[in-house]
């Protein structure tokens, strides 16, 4: 799968367990990144302008293998047109408020200026099957961090 915007190109390409990147259009480095995703599915790709500086960032949805569906992001901004720089993404279970009563089964999706997370909500007693307690969405913003750019918890929704 080729996805361009503002003049750059990735071309995502899964080989066996080996997810390759592959930017095209950068002004100094082209390098293309691979990651090992044994265990996992990628099940989409976008690109946006997540942090409006003109350049873009493309992310990879993956989903892990088994009953959980557990999901992750692999990502990459653009420096100025130059290079590009993974994107750090928090796991939700890190964060007490957005991880209660999930259990996976995640849907990834970039909305506007956000990227989104979204899971069904289990409550105590539910089946992994049959999650009764609604449904969460975390909006994260893009931001500088100390090393590269990272995912941040904006919003949290409950519906």
């Amino acid at each position: 799968k080729v996805l361009s915007l503002q003049g750059i190109s990735f071309d995502i390409t899964v080989l066996g367990n080996e997810l390759i990147i592959q930017p095209i259009g950068l002004t100094i480095d082209n390098t293309e990144v691979s990651h090992d995703i044994a265990g996992y599915t990628v099940t989409n790709a976008e690109i946006g302008d997540l942090n409006a500086d003109g350049y873009p960032e493309v992310l990879v949805y993956l989903t892990s293998d088994g009953s959980g569906s557990y999901g992750s992001v692999i990502g990459y901004s653009v420096n100025n047109g130059k290079s590009m720089s993974q994107i750090f993404f928090p796991d939700v279970t890190d964060n007490p408020e957005a991880s209660k009563g999930y259990m996976g089964h995640d849907e990834f999706a970039i909305v506007e200026l956000s990227f989104c997370q979204r899971f069904p909500i289990y409550k105590e007693k539910d089946t992994n099957a049959k999650p009764t307690g609604g449904t969460r969405q975390i909006q994260y913003k893009l931001k500088e961090g100390e090393a590269n750019r990272q995912f941040v918890i904006d919003k949290i929704l409950s519906f």
